[in-house]
């Protein structure tokens, strides 16, 4: 353990969150351009003791952000990149020869995902039926049960990669273990300078001095969580519930009450005990599709710049919004709103979600930055609105 790790019993919970936003996030920041947001989630899952899904195409640094935080743990730490034909004993170990002669079925984890703190599973939506429910039961109980054996884990978090999302529903189940979900994709052409200059660095092993945080420390903060005070936020947070709901975003009761301790993480990291309108950032990252990120992010949006200017004073960087909407990307949101509105049928229900959306979509028009394309958008809404509004 360095001088950094040991400090770390000496600290309280909320300046170990202090600790861990400046000295191991910020410097993760400061190896990998245009990782901001990814590095965040990282650190607020972490902190919540819960599940990261990260999508993007090969070469845009999933697994070697996931590879340096791992480096910056004091604790054990397995990697596996999964195919269609992983099988149990890959990931779980296999059984004990020893044991088996004497006729008992245990196995030997050594080294393997049962005894890690931090797992990271590449092209996680290849896993296959053999591993299914095991992979199930770790990820929501943090329990190995094979045969008879069963096993509490000594996880702080699960973080899985792909390059697209589930396409069944057995593959649905391993995703929704995942409360928050973030696109990596390659940075900006006009940041690939930087790209270059800090991969080099990089690979020359030029951040090898790394802030660290000791594992133990990660969980003295997880168990902490339910010491930090929602109260404040709560009816907030139930209005929003039932505003993605009505929006077409599945959001079961399950996965309400855990989202919780994302909340009260974005607090902790920002120096608080009590959970602020601001903290509801994280609800961004809940999307299970492409098509409803920019749903998403205007409904939570709208719900954090309400918060007051004390509020926004110890808020989290990513509580101040995200990019400018993209002008393709709301196009794309109106042409299945118009697709789904020219379907011959459509009860009431689906015509109120309808507008639900489109009134959304048409609150994200109004900050595209390119007039033209914001004028075109605008019409496009006006004969949706039209349309809508036509019908029976």
């Amino acid at each position: 353990m360095n001088d950094s790790a040991s400090k770390d019993v000496e600290l309280s919970p909320i300046e170990l969150g202090r600790r861990l936003t400046t000295d191991v996030l910020a410097a993760m920041k400061g190896a990998f351009v245009g990782k901001d947001e990814v590095i965040d989630l990282l650190g607020v899952s972490l902190v919540a003791g819960e599940n990261l899904f990260i999508l993007g195409p090969p070469g845009t640094a999933k697994s070697a952000l996931v590879q340096d935080l791992a480096t910056r743990l004091h604790g054990q730490v397995f990697d596996y990149l999964l195919t269609r034909f992983t099988e149990p004993n890959e990931l779980f170990g296999p059984f004990d020869i020893r044991k088996l002669r004497e006729g008992e079925l245990v196995t030997n984890t050594e080294g393997m995902l049962p005894e890690a703190s931090l797992v990271f599973l590449d092209e996680l939506l290849n896993a296959n039926s053999a591993i299914l429910n095991s992979l199930l039961l770790v990820l929501n109980e943090r329990v190995f049960r094979r045969g008879r054996e069963t096993r509490n884990l000594p996880l702080v978090m699960v973080v899985g990669a792909s390059n697209r999302l589930p396409e069944d529903d057995a593959l649905g189940a391993l995703f929704d273990r995942f409360l928050l979900r973030v696109r990596c994709d390659n940075v900006h052409d006009d940041r690939l300078g930087e790209v270059l200059s800090a991969g080099w660095r990089l690979a020359q092993n030029q951040f090898h001095d790394k802030a660290t945080v000791d594992v133990e420390a990660i969980r003295r903060l997880q168990r902490f969580l339910y010491d930090v005070d929602l109260s404040a936020v709560r009816p907030l947070y139930v209005e929003l519930v039932h505003r993605l709901r009505r929006a077409g975003i599945p959001v079961s009761d399950r996965r309400a009450v855990k989202l919780q301790r994302l909340l009260a993480a974005s607090a902790v990291l920002c120096g608080r005990a009590t959970v602020s309108r601001t903290d509801l950032w994280v609800l961004r990252y809940i999307w299970d599709t492409d098509e409803q990120r920019e749903i998403v992010a205007a409904i939570v949006q709208d719900a954090v710049d309400i918060a007051d200017e004390s509020e926004r004073a110890t808020a989290h960087p990513r509580a101040h919004g995200g990019a400018t909407p993209d002008p393709e990307e709301l196009a794309r949101e109106l042409e299945c709103i118009a697709s789904r509105a020219g379907e011959m049928s459509l009860s009431a229900a689906d015509q109120s979600v309808l507008r639900d959306q489109l009134g959304l979509l048409a609150s994200r028009c109004a900050w595209v930055s390119n007039e033209q394309a914001r004028l075109h958008l605008d019409a496009q809404v006006n004969q949706l609105w039209q349309h809508l509004e036509s019908r029976p």
